[in-house]
């Protein structure tokens, strides 16, 4: 007998006496005891925002990044043993990987994430800077830090491991403690792989609590740097975003729900074809993996009229080779649902949808099932098809939490995206086409309704990611009935939990608060060539002035023979003066960069190992032979990249003879931290 425990304020909780049973849905048995425990909740609120939170906050967004990449890593050591549950949720080995292997993923994607397009340090700039005065001395710039409460998570049971680790990894990141309640029904599960995160002593003290069972009067007790965050039930949604003491103190409440995502097969796609073959094999999948229990799975199929009958066929032959039954065994394609109770909820809507829809696969019930008794929550795959898409509600208001789809069809690409945003909002909508014309039909049509368009055909099929699976990269989230916001989407999901503040000051104040230097802000000289110093000697805003450079007519026209370019703005001075941005021959841009190169590089070995790109690169004012260009070279940011090396960005901005900017970028280059032997 399982007895999955809560986990607060640093002590393991077991059940209480008001424990629940939770039977298994592949035996029809008890397979668990949970919940029941009398928790101090005041007590792990506070366990989180004082203890959590500070040590949370004390780090980088890299000592995060680089925290949460290991923790990654320790539960990828320790997956088999997430396995080994699994079945008794119901769910297959390769609904399994998308739980378990998906969480894990998702959580080294945030990590890279954080490494890559974070700062080094503790507060993130959100855009760029703004001129907010004539001279430059008052500016603006938009910065996000962590909220200082405690994010409560609410999950689902559909996704014990994933559902839990996509919501961690960017709470982490953005130095927010979390406690976090799974679904009672696949809690042991989540407490497996929670129990993992205590054990393996990565992250701080405080940083993640777990509830097992009721959260009690917690949500009563948040305040404005609290956040929730819900997986879930439209109606679960709909109560707790009542709550009148979250409304009273405008708590976050991030909320993505269950929808009835659509798929559309384009007017170009016929039957024979590759891309219809990847039609039918996409929706026989979203329709079994998880046995139908995805938030983003097809609920509604959306074809052409004159594809009706072929798809019908084709799916209808796919899903009757499925083979049903205990998720452990070899074999099997498709588990049980999560629990009796969810069987009956699917059999209830699919009698609701009855009147709107004919059924296509017969009796709900398995015919066969493969090492399992009928006394399970199985169910087989179900087609049904709506003669009267226009005219039904149900088919886009009810939704069948399980292996079950519905068909309809369209007339023209306008009716096909006026049926997919009939659903009221949803997490995904997908398309198969092989036309770019289709594809941007649609978007127009439907994009506004959907929280992700996955458009695949006939030349991306084997790469695609698949309709169901919300990437790490992408946002995850949708309008209306979705719930009306967004996870994931790489640094997106962070910004979550942080609270975007615009700070207005002087360029010096900017940078103090940001730690990187603008222009404006104070200058510093060391005491050698920056290109000689290692990265812990560089300090922002240490800056390099070269003297000037004459740039001649021969200059140019060497470089215009040398490279090929001889464009006639630099070597047709009648032509040139004819360009409304020119007043005769100019130099070439990328002359200008390689004489600014050449004026603040130190050609002798150093710390700098190499120049690995430029940023933003703008030309402001053109050179003309004779004209001269001198070099600012000034330490912007600094981000340490490895044990041995970190990148300095460097301010480089180019200037003439009479002070007037020609040019600017940001040049990035990676400096030891030690000088070469």
């Amino acid at each position: 007998m399982l007895r999955p425990a809560s986990y607060a304020m640093a002590k393991w909780v077991e059940p209480g006496a008001d424990a629940r049973a939770v039977i298994g849905p592949v035996t029809a048995k008890q397979i668990a005891l949970a919940g029941g425990a009398a928790l101090d909740v005041l007590g792990m609120l506070d366990w989180a925002r004082l203890v959590g939170g500070p040590a949370l906050r004390a780090m980088t967004f890299h000592e995060r990044a680089k925290m949460i990449k290991a923790l990654a890593v320790y539960l990828g050591t320790r997956k088999e043993e997430l396995y080994a549950l699994n079945p008794l949720t119901g769910a297959t080995r390769r609904d399994g990987a998308v739980d378990i292997e998906g969480g894990i993923g998702t959580m080294m994607v945030i990590a890279s994430k954080g490494r890559r397009e974070m700062p080094d340090g503790h507060i993130y700039v959100d855009g760029d800077l703004e001129g907010l005065s004539r001279s430059g001395g008052f500016v603006g710039q938009h910065i996000a830090v962590p909220l200082q409460g405690v994010a409560i998570h609410i999950n689902a049971f559909n996704f014990p491991v994933w559902g839990m680790l996509e919501k961690l990894a960017p709470t982490l990141l953005a130095g927010m403690p979390a406690i976090v309640k799974p679904a009672t029904q696949t809690s042991y599960l989540t407490e497996a792989c929670f129990r993992m995160i205590i054990e393996s002593g990565i992250l701080p003290e405080g940083a993640v609590q777990l509830v097992v069972g009721g959260v009690g009067d917690m949500l009563d007790r948040l305040g404005a740097q609290d956040a929730v965050a819900f997986t879930g039930s439209a109606d679960t949604a709909l109560m707790l975003r009542r709550n009148p003491h979250l409304m009273r103190h405008s708590v976050r409440f991030h909320s993505e729900q269950d929808s009835l995502n659509a798929t559309i097969l384009g007017p170009d796609v016929q039957p024979g074809t590759a891309a219809f073959d990847h039609f039918i094999k996409e929706v026989g999948q979203e329709i079994t993996v998880k046995a139908g229990q995805k938030c983003t799975a097809i609920r509604r199929i959306i074809v052409p009229n004159a594809a009706m009958a072929d798809v019908t066929e084709a799916l209808i032959a796919r899903l009757s080779a499925v083979s049903i039954g205990d998720p452990a065994q070899d074999g099997v394609r498709m588990g049980a649902l999560a629990s009796l109770d969810q069987k009956a909820d699917v059999l209830a809507k699919i009698q609701a949808l009855a009147n709107e829809t004919v059924t296509l696969t017969g009796n709900p019930e398995p015919d066969a099932l493969v090492g399992a008794s009928a006394e399970g929550a199985f169910l087989k795959p179900m087609l049904l098809r709506c003669d009267d898409p226009d005219g039904a509600t149900s088919v886009h208001e009810l939704e069948a939490f399980g292996p079950v789809s519905t068909l309809m069809s369209y007339r023209d690409l306008d009716h096909a995206s006026a049926l997919a945003n009939r659903g009221g909002g949803s997490l995904v909508a997908s398309l198969v086409t092989d036309d770019p014309a289709v594809a941007r039909s649609v978007a127009l049509g439907s994009a506004a309704w959907h929280g992700r368009l996955y458009i695949t055909g006939a030349s991306n099929a084997k790469e695609a990611t698949g309709h169901g699976a919300p990437l790490p990269h992408m946002v995850h989230g949708g309008p209306g009935r979705a719930g009306g916001g967004e996870e994931l989407g790489g640094v997106r999901g962070v910004l979550h939990y942080m609270q975007r503040t615009a700070i207005q000051g002087s360029p010096d104040v900017i940078t103090a608060i940001t730690g990187q230097w603008v222009p404006g802000a104070r200058e510093t000289t060391g005491p050698d060539h920056p290109f000689q110093r290692t990265f812990g000697e560089i300090a922002i805003g240490e800056t390099l002035h070269t003297a000037p450079r004459v740039v001649t007519l021969e200059d140019i026209e060497h470089f215009a023979h040398f490279t090929g370019d001889t464009f006639y703005a630099h070597m047709d001075e009648e032509a040139a003066k004819a360009n409304p941005f020119f007043p005769g021959r100019v130099a070439h841009g990328y002359l200008l960069l390689s004489f600014a190169a050449g004026l603040f590089v130190q050609p002798d070995p150093g710390p700098v190992l190499a120049n690995t790109g430029l940023n933003g690169l703008s030309f402001q004012k053109p050179v003309s032979p004779g004209d001269s260009i001198a070099v600012r070279l000034t330490c912007k940011r600094k981000t340490q990249r490895t044990e041995a090396y970190g990148e300095v960005a460097w301010n480089v901005t180019l200037t003439n003879q009479n002070g007037e900017q020609v040019a600017q970028y940001e040049l990035l280059t990676m400096v030891s931290y030690d000088r070469p032997a």
